[in-house]
């Protein structure tokens, strides 16, 4: 029997702490495709899109793909870009009803919007509105997602990424995929459990390179396929998210007697909680990362990561605090990026390669977050309209643009200037542009784990810094109204 999928891709990674909403405009600066133009763009590299057309292919599926739709991590969704995006799966959904087997969803488990809290939940209940409770619906999820109960009310199978670096996400789409294929055959009849932690994030953000999550996931890959446990999922949860059901989940998708998968999880969810102490990275003050880059002298360069200034994340990337100590220290041989600063940007396209200017680099968004601009004088040496194809891990074969984006040289360091914020997670948003961080002594960037699939096998060493910038682990900065109290680390000593 040839079964009739419906499929999409609509993600968001919300900061409710960044002052800028993510309009229609935003998802289409960065992604959004319709139809056979998603599938032309997106189909065949690490997408949820070429996971699924993988499931199709070997089921001999009928896909109708509607959207693909992701924004860079910022502010709430507003309704009009939920309403036009959402509503498009939603209509075709509806239109499509009766012809459909099941639906197959790439999102993401941390969108929020300006009149809800819960993005994914939102979506999956008006779907459910439209098509009724027998359709089966699956979906895939980041591991940062802060899985709520309405997500697994309304949504069959639920199955996370189980890397971080994320260079599983066609894996685990064809895993959802193959759990459908299976329901709508009859074979199963799956559903999702949760349990949750009273914690921001999972200590080290979910990192799966390294440390305890290594064993927990091997623990969840085992466990899977075990009697009628078809999917666990891990997932280390978004911590600048201000809402209700924020936190580390552990998800079961099963069928049967749930009381064996909710025990396997809440040991999973107590572990998580029990390591909540077991911090694996050392976050350097920007004076010591700075430090630390005037003694480096090996054949491979020293990585710096501003991990509080993570676009990836929501944070701004105009933070200034590690480029200033940088400079300060009179690190040469060095590379540094993105700075995103339009303004400078626009400024820096009406000036001519090797014209020296004076720049307020930086630091226009929030002060308060990463510091204020750099008074510095600056060579200009490349302008670009920002447009690179990746190909690392995790960026390979997709079209990427940082917008209009200019390189200069400010004493020893070259620093990558751009007009979209984009954390680093390739080589080739800096060697596009005419820079070769392998050659550097020191490169500084902004992200927090997603560059270490491209750039740790260049890398003599890595270190990472919390420049004070929106995405600071001192999270007692933040205005926190909408958590659950008590919830750690807010509350530290707090006891379950």
């Amino acid at each position: 029997m040839t079964f009739r999928v419906l499929t999409a891709e609509f993600a968001h990674e919300t900061n409710t702490f960044n002052v800028h909403p993510t309009d229609y405009d935003a998802f289409a600066r960065r992604e959004l495709y319709f139809g056979e133009d998603a599938i032309r763009a997106l189909g065949d590299a690490n997408t949820g899109i070429a996971g699924f057309r993988d499931v199709a292919r070997q089921h001999g599926w009928t896909l109708r793909h509607v959207l693909s739709a992701a924004a860079e991590p910022a502010g709430p969704v507003t309704r009009d870009a939920f309403d036009r995006l959402g509503g498009a799966i939603v209509r075709a959904a509806a239109e499509a009803k009766g012809a459909l087997d099941g639906i197959l969803l790439a999102l993401h488990g941390a969108m929020v919007t300006d009149f809800s809290p819960d993005g994914e939940g939102e979506l999956l209940e008006r779907l459910r509105d439209v098509i009724g409770p027998g359709l089966p619906i699956a979906i895939t999820l980041d591991p940062h997602a802060n899985v709520t109960a309405k997500m697994c009310r309304h949504a069959d199978i639920i199955i996370s990424y189980k890397t971080y670096p994320h260079i599983d996400m066609r894996e685990i789409a064809r895993h959802a995929g193959e759990v459908l294929q299976r329901t709508m055959a009859g074979e199963i009849r799956p559903k999702t459990l949760l349990v949750r932690r009273p914690m921001l994030e999972e200590i080290n953000a979910g990192r799966t390179d390294v440390g305890p999550m290594v064993g927990w996931i091997a623990e969840a890959r085992a466990y899977e396929g075990q009697g009628d446990a078809f999917a666990v999922s891990i997932n280390g949860a978004f911590p600048n998210a201000d809402i209700p059901e924020v936190g580390p989940t552990v998800l079961v998708t099963y069928q049967g007697d749930e009381a064996p998968h909710r025990a396997f999880a809440e040991g999973i969810a107590d572990k998580i909680w029990d390591a909540r102490f077991d911090v694996l990275n050392t976050y350097h003050t920007v004076a010591k990362a700075a430090a630390i880059a005037r003694g480096w002298h090996d054949d491979k360069p020293l990585i710096v990561a501003d991990y509080a200034d993570n676009p990836g994340a929501g944070g701004y990337g105009d933070a200034t605090t590690l480029l200033g100590a940088l400079l300060q220290a009179g690190i040469d041989k060095a590379c540094f990026g993105p700075i995103v600063d339009p303004e400078t940007v626009q400024q820096l396209h009406r000036a001519k390669a090797g014209e020296t200017l004076q720049l307020r680099l930086g630091g226009k968004t929030d002060p308060r977050f990463g510091g204020g601009p750099l008074a510095v004088a600056a060579t200009l040496l490349w302008t670009s309209d920002g447009k690179l194809v990746g190909d690392g891990p995790m960026l390979g074969g997709l079209e990427f643009s940082f917008g209009p984006t200019a390189v200069v040289q400010v004493d020893g360091i070259t620093v990558l200037v751009v007009s979209e914020p984009s954390q680093m997670l390739d080589l080739q948003q800096f060697r596009a542009f005419g820079i070769d961080p392998a050659a550097h002594r020191v490169v500084g960037l902004k992200s927090m784990q997603h560059f270490r699939a491209a750039f740790e096998p260049i890398a003599g060493k890595v270190i990472v810094c919390d420049s004070g910038a929106l995405c600071t682990l001192d999270y007692e900065k933040m205005p926190y109204h909408n958590v659950p109290r008590p919830i750690y680390p807010l509350d530290r000593d707090m006891a379950l």
